[in-house]
Order: structure tokens, then sequence, then C-alpha cells
């Protein structure tokens, strides 16, 4: 597997408890910790013993061929329970070369492993780049995570995008520019958080985030990750 180039706003403060960084390991977080959890990419069915898409597994989980499968891993240590915008650039990185169709599970934890469903982001013909990932806690352990979709409602007016399965916003692969177009496809996670923390106290900030769905702010606040694409991308 290969890291991928990936960003996010690491804060390392006297206020994080938590000494796990890695994502193939189990602990309990209180608010403002640190958490360490992955992005695999692969096709979707090397996200399945045997790949028969009966019994998904964790990426961590040796069972699973994802080292001879051409998968790529981003690695993120977010702040618990605040709002955060991931991005993963995709200059050198195209997700439909995945033997023709690229998924992505986010996971973490190895005896409490928790995995997110495989979403789709990119074939020869569509790409996704804006997604929402929820984690949610118990009593300070990772139980789920899970992709929100707020349907099509973003493509509306815009005849650059094309609605995919009445859930998610994607444009033509042809367009990105790692396929010679001109849009940067880089992807976009906003990641928020629910439940309770180690001490029970509820983690807000995934309510936080749909109360910006109300307002032009959250607009604003998604269009984030062009402008931090771009920054990056003079990095990597």
């Amino acid at each position: 597997m290969l890291l991928t180039a990936a960003t996010t706003s690491i804060l390392v403060e006297s206020g994080d408890t938590n000494n796990v960084y890695s994502p193939c390991a189990d602990t309990t977080v209180q608010l403002s910790d640190g958490f360490t959890f992955a992005i695999a990419f692969a096709q979707r069915q090397s996200f399945f013993l045997n790949g028969n898409n009966s019994l998904q597994l964790s990426p961590c989980d040796s069972r699973l061929s994802l080292a001879s499968s051409n998968s790529q891993i981003s690695l993120f240590r977010p702040k618990v329970d605040e709002i955060s915008l991931l991005t993963i650039n995709t200059s050198s990185f195209s997700p439909d070369q995945l033997y023709g169709a690229g998924y992505m599970v986010a996971f973490a934890g190895r005896k409490y492993a928790a995995i997110s469903l495989p979403a789709f982001v990119a074939n020869s013909t569509y790409t996704v780049t804006s997604f929402t990932l929820v984690l949610e806690f118990n009593k300070g352990r990772l139980q789920n995570l899970y992709w929100k979709r707020d349907g099509c409602a973003k493509c509306a007016g815009d005849s650059t995008l094309v609605c995919l399965n009445n859930q998610d916003c994607a444009m033509k692969t042809s367009n990105c520019k790692n396929h010679g177009g001109n849009v940067d496809c880089s992807l976009g996670i906003q990641l928020a958080f629910s439940g309770t923390d180690k001490h029970l106290s509820v983690m807000n900030s995934w309510y936080e985030v749909e109360n910006l769905r109300q307002y032009s702010l959250y607009g604003l606040y998604s269009n984030l990750r062009d402008s931090l694409t771009s920054q990056y991308s003079k990095i990597f």
C-alpha cells in the first residue's frame, strides 16, 4: 500500500491525551484529543473477504489482499469534535485507475474495528469530489463511520455536474486535470463527530454541520476545498 498525499490541520497540543497514532489500534478519546483514522482506496471487491461482497473486513485485517490490489491509503489525525475539511491531492493519484473504478473506505481500530461502507469515488466516466464523513463514538470509542449524503441539490443548475444514484454530484472524469482537463478533481471530505467521549461529554460538531446547511455559509465552507487544494498543489 502507498500513502497518498493527504492534508489536514494537525495540532499538537498539551490537551491531546490520546497517544495512539496508528489507525489499526484501539483507543478511547475525549473532546479535543487527536484521533487517527485512515481512508483506503481500492476497487470495491477488495474490501470484502474473497471478493464475494458478503463480508466486509477492515483494511487492517490481513485477510484482505489490499497490498496486492494497487490500493492506496490516506492517514488523518483530526481534533475530536471539530469540523474539519480534509483534502486528498489527486495530481499523481487517479482513483479511476484502480482496476476500472475506485472506491474508498474509512476505518480505525482493530479489536473494536469500525469501517464505513465503500463509497464510489471515480471511474473512467465520472468522478465525485465532495463528501461528508461522520465519526460516531460511544463513551469515547469509535463505533461507526458513515458517509452522509444530502442528495443532488448541489447539481441543480450546474451543467458540469451529473447526479449519480440520486445521492452524489459528479463531474466527467475527462474534465479532470489528471486526465487532460482543466478541473482540479482533488477530493474534499468534510468531517464531523457525533456521540459521546470517554467522559460522556456530547459531541456536537455533526449538529453544527447540519445547521450550516441551512445557510449560505455552508457553501462558503464547502468551497474552501478549492482554495486549499490550490495551495497544497504547490507542495506535492
